[in-house]
């Protein structure tokens, strides 16, 4: 799959917003910390990817009921689904500018009802994009950092209807968002998540 920038204007992946918001005291005081222990920003990479996957349990592995969405409050709570820690790690990355983009697949819902949207990341290094998916391991899942070739939690099945989107988004994509704002709880949002972008 060729990633398609949503707009060729590369200072788009390096702003903030309300849910990338990379100016807050929690992400600036994650990032330095992490910039301490890094030779470079692949290194600073790496182990931000490594921070967010590893310190930061997917809400449905650990069954905590909140939803973030926020990269500052998914930092300061603790918890989030694959959105809200993709919005994390491109706050963090971004925080030291690097280039970080949002992008997401189609697969088949867990619960075996229909497809439910995933979210993960690409950064840019080297005059490329690469693909990156902080959702946390467990059994059957093992996502790395990498820049040669994708080590992603899941691989589409096109056979299946499962499809990896082009497109790199410089925000959250609207439906994921509404999705995240509109839900009390991750039960209920696991029932309303995105089927499609």
């Amino acid at each position: 799959m060729e990633p398609i920038q949503e707009t060729p204007d590369l200072s788009a992946y390096l702003a903030a917003d309300e849910a990338i918001d990379h100016g807050h005291p929690a992400v600036r005081q994650t990032s330095a910390r992490l910039a301490k222990e890094a030779e470079d920003s692949y290194a600073y990479a790496r182990l931000a990817f490594e921070f967010v996957r590893d310190t930061i349990p997917h809400s449905r592995d650990s069954g905590d009921p909140r939803v973030t969405w926020r990269a500052s409050d998914v930092l300061e709570q603790g918890t989030g689904i694959c959105y809200a820690k993709a919005h994390a790690l491109a706050a963090l990355l971004r925080a030291e500018d690097i280039p970080t983009a949002l992008c997401y697949q189609r697969l088949l819902h867990d619960d075996g009802a229909g497809y439910a949207v995933h979210g993960l990341v690409a950064v840019r290094f080297n005059g490329a994009w690469h693909r990156q998916d902080p959702r946390g391991n467990k059994p059957g899942v093992d996502a790395r950092f990498s820049l040669d070739g994708e080590r992603l939690a899941f691989v589409p099945d096109p056979g299946a209807g499962e499809v990896d989107y082009p497109v790199l988004h410089p925000r959250p994509h609207p439906v994921v968002l509404a999705a995240l704002k509109a839900a009390p709880d991750r039960p209920h949002l696991w029932q309303t998540l995105p089927t499609g972008l």
